[in-house]
């Protein structure tokens, strides 16, 4: 089986074989021939009888036509075929429709090809009908010519934006769908961006109600980079308002009264739509009485009835009023109120000046801070009084013309100055609340309405005071003394240390002038120590004055003994020195041996002069005992002046320090 297998293969070989060798045959024989037979017998044996085909038409140049008639019709025949770019757009016929594609004409060489979900917004598209499309490509790679009307479109739909930007047209486009912070619309073919700040004149607060809606608008920003369109159908509405405007504001008058409608409210305001043009309605002009907000008293979309007080005609302001449609309060103002009279009220505003009281709705009157207290204390309003509450107060001027009314609170209780000075004479002692703090004293209240002031100075005996802060504090009581009374000016100066006798008449007679005390050193500064003495006394060491014996400077809560060099009870300063003490032993030492060498020069001196005045009784035998003493006594004298020397340098060295 296997062999027959074999034999057959080798036969379809050969056979393979055979048929390429007759192949090879019979194109070398067809060329032998075509090189042996004539151009004419060529010609004779294709021609038939019945033909007049003319092979030398070429030569004769299509016959009979001439060289003009040739050059029309060579352009006749290159007008049929059209060159088209890639990225171009070309209109084109319809000339098939099938359930994939449609197919176009565009006078190509070949029909182009566009998919039928492109057509999806012309159902009723035919055979004939011309569109235009976007060339994608030559040739695919089934050799087709590809087109898109899709993207034909989308170029035009840019090509108009950006024609409606430059020139300010208006295009109409589709709202689609709502979308963080406004809307989406199909402009042709091309998403854009509503805002909602674009969509009217007036706040929108729903938009959802434009979804599904045919609109127009203008174009007023292309982002080139990103395809970004944002679209405006605000500034439509705006220009039609502009004329309505100046038509409007032709019309008006001040002291008209024109019915509008509430479109917006704001902190400082209201603005009224008055049918196309906007007026402002300023919170001072809504009510008589104070408002803090515009809300208090309108409510959007509210009818109400305004009056024109003022307008511009190149800036179409309009100024409107509601108040001035009522009579002012202060016309209803009773008359039996005068100066003197108590009223009440409610407080509506607290200024740093003051506050104002409303009497009645639109009549205020104002409580200056300095009506509020007896107290010469108080500096801020909001400290005695505060939005809402409700005193009584008198009335101090009114002036029903100017519509001024001034206020006092103060005045509904008696004057505790008036007799002052039977209960704060000179010399008497008191309680006091610390109400204030300055750099040179502190202000204490004895009661209401009778302050006083404590000077820096007369706050301690003993302790420096630098502020009053580090004495006492806010709230705390003290014990005072009056030290000065003037009823006529509400001046009252009081003390804290004269409660005590002065520590400094006893200071004086311990802390003497080289006198020495142990002292610790609180605090160094560049220029000295600030330094602990006994009873609660603090002394200061000049820098030069805290040398130890070692060289070395003293540091703080280091202790050591101090000389006093200088006191003063007036300024309460006292003035020490550590290096005074042992400079002062080292000088008397000095002292107490210069005294011993001078002692012992003498005694030399009066020995020579005894050895001199026996030395002329003396013998011959006496001479070595002789030479001997002479020698001691030039010894001495020797000595003696020595000590002279050294007496004389050290004088030198002390006066020099």
């Amino acid at each position: 089986m296997a062999k027959k297998q074999e034999a057959e293969k080798e036969l379809k070989a050969k056979e393979a074989e055979l048929d390429t060798v007759t192949a090879s045959l019979e194109k070398e024989t067809i060329e032998s021939e075509a090189d042996s037979i004539s151009i004419e017998e060529i010609k004779s044996k294709i021609a038939t009888p019945n033909q007049d085909f003319d092979w030398d038409a070429d030569e004769k140049k299509f016959g009979n036509y001439s060289d003009s008639d040739r050059e029309k019709m060579e352009k006749l025949y290159d007008g049929t075929f059209s060159s088209i770019t890639k990225g171009e757009i070309i209109t084109g016929t319809v000339v098939n429709v099938n359930n994939k594609d449609v197919v176009l004409n565009i006078g190509f060489k070949s029909d182009g090809l566009v998919s039928v979900s492109e057509f999806r917004d012309t159902p009723d598209l035919k055979i004939g009908d011309t569109v235009e499309v976007f060339v994608e490509s030559q040739e695919d790679a089934n050799g087709q010519l590809v087109l898109s009307r899709k993207r034909a479109k989308t170029q035009k739909s840019w090509e108009r934006i950006n024609s409606a930007l430059d020139n300010d047209e208006i295009i109409t486009g589709f709202v689609k769908s709502r979308t963080k912070g406004g809307l989406i619309v199909d402009i042709m073919g091309v998403e854009a961006f509503l805002p909602g700040s674009q969509i009217d004149i007036k706040p929108i607060r729903d938009y959802d109600v434009y979804v599904g809606k045919t609109m127009e608008f203008k174009v007023v920003k292309i982002n080139h980079e990103f395809k970004n369109v944002v679209v405006s159908h605000k500034v439509l509405i705006e220009d039609d308002l502009e004329n309505q405007k100046t038509e409007i504001v032709a019309r008006l008058e001040k002291g008209q009264v024109l019915e509008g409608t509430v479109k917006n409210i704001t902190d400082f305001g209201v603005f009224i739509d008055l049918g196309g043009v906007d007026g402002l309605l300023h919170i001072t002009d809504i009510s008589w009485g104070r408002i803090e907000h515009p809300r208090e008293v309108l409510s959007l979309d509210q009818k109400i009835n305004v009056v024109v007080l003022d307008f511009d005609d190149e800036k179409k302001r309009i100024a409107l009023g509601l108040k001035q449609l009522t009579p002012h309060p202060w016309q209803s103002l009773s008359e039996e109120i005068q100066i003197g009279s108590k009223v009440k009220g409610k407080i509506v505003t607290v200024a740093d000046y003051g506050a104002f009281l409303e009497i009645i709705p639109g009549v205020e009157g104002l409580i200056h801070v300095s009506e509020m207290s007896w107290s010469q204390n108080l500096r801020n309003p909001q400290e005695f009084l505060k939005v809402g509450d409700e005193v009584e107060a008198q009335v101090l001027t009114l002036d029903r013309d100017e519509r001024k009314m001034s206020l006092g609170i103060k005045q509904l209780t008696p004057d505790p100055w008036q007799n002052a000075a039977e209960r704060y004479a000179v010399g008497t002692q008191h309680i006091a609340t610390v109400k204030n703090m300055t750099n040179f004293g502190v202000f204490v209240e004895l009661e209401d309405g009778i302050d006083g002031l404590i000077h820096i100075s007369d706050l301690s005996w003993s302790k420096k005071v630098n502020h009053p802060n580090e004495f006492t504090k806010v709230g705390e009581k003290l014990d005072v003394v009056v030290l000065e009374l003037d009823v006529e000016n509400r001046k009252l100066s009081l003390g804290h240390k004269q409660l005590e006798e002065n520590p400094w008449d006893t200071f004086e007679t311990i802390f003497t002038i080289d006198s020495i005390h142990e002292g610790t050193v609180l605090k160094v500064t560049d220029k000295g120590a600030i330094v602990a003495l006994p009873y609660g006394v603090e002394g200061f060491a000049p820098t030069k004055h805290l040398v130890k014996e070692d060289g070395k400077s003293l540091k703080a809560e280091e202790a050591a003994e101090f000389k006093i060099i200088e006191f003063n009870k007036e300024n309460k300063r006292i003035v020490i020195s550590h290096s005074r003490i042992w400079e002062e032993a080292r000088a008397e030492q000095r002292v107490q041996e210069f005294e011993t060498r001078k002692k012992e020069a003498k005694s030399a001196s009066n020995a020579v002069k005894k050895v001199k005045e026996s030395v002329e009784k003396s013998t011959l035998g006496d001479l070595s005992v002789l030479a001997q003493l002479k020698e001691q006594m030039e010894g001495a004298e020797s000595k003696a002046r020595k000590a002279s020397t050294t007496k004389k340098t050290t004088s030198e060295e002390e006066a020099a320090e």
